[in-house]
């Protein structure tokens, strides 16, 4: 068997009714064979949206075909074992070019009774935020479940939405349970558990071409929903450049920031996960024991757990979120 390396994987483009340009002309995705972008999946092990490997004597191979087939060697031996052959997160670039609807994820335990996957929490990174956006991510304080159902029947949900103004740089945790939804004029960085099912609660009286309203999951969101009040949404962290920094750390991921102007030894021996690197901005070089590779800004690369150590050379500059599992 031949030895693993960094992998790069195919995008995979999402229409959405709420996409923009901005995927392709901030990031430089600018292959998508869609008008309007509003997602991109660059790692991705959900069924019937597996990312599909670009470089390398693996190209074409499936991600969770590669997990199968290389186990601990790929993902780390106590990742394995808890999650299988399944990948356990997932990568996506998202632009909100407008409202995106009002909704709410199960956690894992309602997740595998009613759809047999896991749940989802996830992480957002905003990469650029036009004047006055704003994100919804949590209640604005405290109610009950008859409260909320008032509310959603009055069509006065947002008065009790805990809405904030997001910009470059800011990071929001959102765990399983909790409302929330991505104004317009963002994009992000979504860091999620491998899952794709979401319950939409309100979508702003919005219709299709057609005339058609999308679909609402008013029943099912209910038992998913988490109706107590957090003050301290947006993450808290402090930049500092040349220097590793956590933004959160879950049962279903880890995400460090480094913003770096000079080389830099990453040391994975103890860690027993794989690792990602999104570049946010800039580029870098990946120097690893038998070759080189450049990431540049939009580039997503998976390093395989049996590395034990990398260099990593800016040019210039670079900034990227570094993801494993702990």
């Amino acid at each position: 068997m031949n030895s693993l390396y960094p992998l790069k994987f195919k995008p995979i483009f999402k229409d959405k009714i709420w996409g923009g340009q901005k995927i392709k002309n901030i990031l430089g995705l600018n292959f998508s064979p869609l008008a309007n972008c509003g997602e991109v999946w660059m790692l991705s092990g959900v069924e019937g949206n597996q990312s599909i490997v670009e470089n390398g004597y693996l190209a074409e191979n499936e991600l969770n075909e590669l997990v199968e087939i290389y186990m601990s060697d790929l993902v780390g031996e106590k990742v394995f074992d808890r999650f299988g052959n399944i990948f356990p997160v997932l990568i996506k670039f998202i632009d909100s070019n407008d409202n995106l609807s009002v909704q709410v994820h199960p956690d894992d335990q309602l997740a595998k009774k009613r759809h047999g996957c896991f749940g989802k929490t996830e992480m957002w990174y905003i990469l650029q935020a036009d004047k006055n956006a704003k994100v919804i991510n949590g209640f604005n304080h405290k109610i009950n479940k008859n409260y909320y159902l008032d509310h959603l029947e009055k069509k006065t949900l947002k008065d009790i939405l805990n809405s904030e103004n997001a910009k470059a740089g800011d990071v929001f945790f959102i765990p399983a349970g909790r409302v929330h939804a991505l104004g317009a004029g963002i994009l992000l960085t979504e860091i999620q558990q491998t899952s794709d099912i979401t319950y939409r609660i309100y979508d702003w009286d919005r219709v299709d071409e057609n005339g058609q309203s999308r679909e609402l999951h008013t029943k099912q969101a209910l038992e998913a929903l988490d109706f107590k009040f957090y003050d301290n949404t947006k993450i808290k962290y402090h930049k500092i450049l040349n220097t590793l920094v956590n933004l959160t750390k879950c049962p279903y991921f880890s995400a460090n920031l480094f913003q770096f102007t000079k080389t830099v030894e990453r040391n994975y021996g103890q860690l027993d996960s794989f690792v990602i690197y999104i570049c946010q901005e800039g580029s870098f070089e990946l120097d690893y024991q038998e070759g080189k590779m450049i990431i540049n800004k939009g580039d997503c690369i998976l390093l395989p757990a049996i590395f034990e150590s990398v260099s990593l050379n800016p040019q210039k500059e670079a900034k990227i979120l570094e993801i494993y599992i702990e």
